[in-house]
């Protein structure tokens, strides 16, 4: 991998957050699967996150603590409103998507907060 720690953490906490919106819960197959890295480089992962406070694990479901839960929705709602503004720009889903992960990381909050005003608004007008 060669993303930073932070960016690191962002995608694998996303990942549970997602998996467990459409399952119903995560375990650390679905999350190696999610995000097409080796079990065991998950596993590694996951038990740093569980000791950083990120994620709880019950019987082999993984669940993402109130401050995990936090990063998680905040990085998903970033992901999803970017993909969908380049999509309105006319850039096929895929890529926009691709692209929206890249950029999801490395936007400032202050940065974030002005295009989501900026696209809301102009949402509600349209």
């Amino acid at each position: 991998m060669d993303m930073n720690k932070n960016e690191t953490r962002q995608n694998y906490l996303e990942a549970v957050y997602i998996i467990e919106k459409e399952k119903g819960y995560a375990r650390s197959i679905d999350v190696a699967e999610y995000l097409g890295f080796s079990r065991a480089t998950v596993s590694i992962a996951l038990k740093q996150f569980q000791n950083e406070g990120y994620i709880a694990t019950i019987k082999n479901n993984i669940t993402l603590t109130e401050k995990g839960k936090l990063e998680a929705e905040k990085m998903y709602e970033r992901h999803e409103l970017v993909a969908d503004m380049l999509i309105r720009l006319g850039v096929p889903k895929d890529i926009a998507y691709h692209d929206s992960c890249l950029i999801e990381h490395d936007l400032s909050d202050e940065s974030f907060a002005a295009i989501k005003e900026h696209f809301l608004n102009k949402a509600k007008n349209d």
